[in-house]
């Protein structure tokens, strides 16, 4: 385990990413996972209310509520560190500070629980001022319906921004940022944002930290046989630098006998402050490719490896 920034969660290395249930993972195959996912050792499940929205047929919500029932069905909701998000969904949108009261309510009720452990800003909204968003957010903490907060997809300015407020204000301040990182998309998170996470000790917990599919290998020059949802933008990839990234990972793997979406993940896990990659699997059979990465350190030269390969 490891512990979320200057928070009292401890955490799974590799946090189960839930925009799948509901989606491409139905109730049955959701269930499935979650079971294998914990039966590993696994604690850390990330959701949104958006979640899945954007999915034919559905309206949002529907992964709060797949979990919601596993929780029930299992009886483990004190066991397991649940994150979800407000501030993206188009029925639930913005952080102005109706909204997020209103959001956090309906998440615990499709949750089925009383609290949320980890409660991200999904986006920031520069419409409403930050002194609004984290009065709001703090008046959940005080509360009890929610244990810590988090930010998703701020500028370093911005996040540093409201981290002042904060401590200006007395008050929750954000302990973890979540943002778009891995392999082949290094380049707005490195540098500032990155920074800014190591001085005020802010656990990063990636997404999207397989690349929509693609550093899993799956995806290869030639082969346009998978016609999963994500298909065509983990394709997108499959430029120089992305053929570059799979044969090191490839050459990695080999020689440690890993899945190559363990290599990725752990190459992740190598990088200062992150403490949980996200990443969704829709069957057990794409979990397991995962979960290696939780006890596989790479060496500083299968590192240099992939960073000079991604560079």
């Amino acid at each position: 385990m490891a512990r979320l920034g200057d928070s009292d969660l401890d955490v799974f290395p590799i946090c189960l990413g839930g925009n799948v249930f509901g989606w491409t993972a139905d109730r049955d195959r959701s269930f499935e996972v979650l079971d294998a996912y914990v039966a590993a050792g696994g604690n850390f499940v990330d959701t949104a209310d958006v979640y899945s929205a954007f999915a034919e047929g559905n309206a949002g919500g529907e992964s709060e509520a797949v979990l919601g029932e596993w929780l029930r069905a299992r009886g483990n909701r004190d066991r397991i560190v649940i994150a979800t998000k407000v501030g993206m969904w188009d029925r639930r949108p913005g952080l102005g500070a109706e909204n997020i009261r209103a959001a956090a309510e309906d998440s615990l009720r499709r949750l089925g629980t009383d609290h949320i452990d980890l409660y991200y800003a999904h986006r920031d909204d520069e419409r409403t001022p930050l002194e609004e968003t984290l009065a709001a957010f703090d008046e959940l903490v005080r509360s009890g319906k929610v244990r810590h907060i988090a930010a998703s997809n701020y500028t370093a300015p911005r996040l540093a921004e409201a981290l002042e407020v904060s401590k200006r204000e007395g008050f929750a301040r954000f302990t973890a940022l979540q943002p778009h990182y891995n392999l082949v998309e290094r380049a707005e998170f490195e540098g500032e944002p990155a920074g800014l996470a190591e001085r005020e000790n802010l656990a990063v917990l990636p997404y999207f930290a397989l690349a929509k599919g693609f550093l899993t290998g799956k995806y290869r020059p030639g082969d346009a046989s998978s016609e999963s949802p994500r298909a065509e933008r983990a394709r997108a990839y499959l430029d120089e630098r992305g053929v570059k990234v799979l044969a090191a990972l490839d050459e990695i793997a080999t020689l440690r006998d890993l899945p190559v979406a363990s290599v990725a993940l752990a190459w992740l896990l190598g990088k200062r402050n992150v403490t949980a990659p996200i990443a969704s699997a829709r069957n057990t059979e794409q979990l397991s490719a995962l979960l290696p990465a939780a006890e596989s350190a790479l060496t500083d030269a299968e590192v240099e490896r992939l960073d000079e390969a991604s560079a």
